[in-house]
């Protein structure tokens, strides 16, 4: 099989209502965060090569602002717009994996323990 694109960077732009305790990535950036994305893809001549969506919800909205680079598979939480050209030039243009923001087993399971506070 041949993907169309050479890498696809899932940005959550969900939103949710001002009051849920999750919070969601609309709110911290998210359709920022893509657009950024979406000019450096171009800046650099990747429009064919590199692709940046929208996502709804990634499970993950309690961490701040999420997005997953595939293939390489990186998760990334508490993303801002100010993150996006490191992450471009770290996970794009190499396959490398920004430790700062990238989502580890703590990661998840500090999402586990503020959820379970929510219930």
């Amino acid at each position: 099989m041949t993907p169309k694109y050479a890498k696809h960077i899932f940005v959550c732009i969900n939103e949710r209502d001002e009051e849920s305790p999750k919070g969601d990535c609309s709110r911290c950036g998210g359709k920022n965060i893509r657009f950024k994305f979406v000019q450096l893809i171009n800046k650099h001549g990747l429009k064919d090569k590199v692709r940046a969506n929208k996502s709804g919800c990634l499970d993950a909205c309690e961490m701040g602002a999420t997005v997953v680079i595939y293939p390489g598979c990186h998760w990334y939480v508490k993303v801002t717009p100010d993150d996006v050209e490191e992450i471009f030039e770290t996970s794009i243009l190499k396959d490398g994996n920004v430790e700062r923001l990238a989502a580890t087993a703590d990661t998840w399971e500090k999402l586990k323990e503020i959820r379970n506070k929510n219930e």
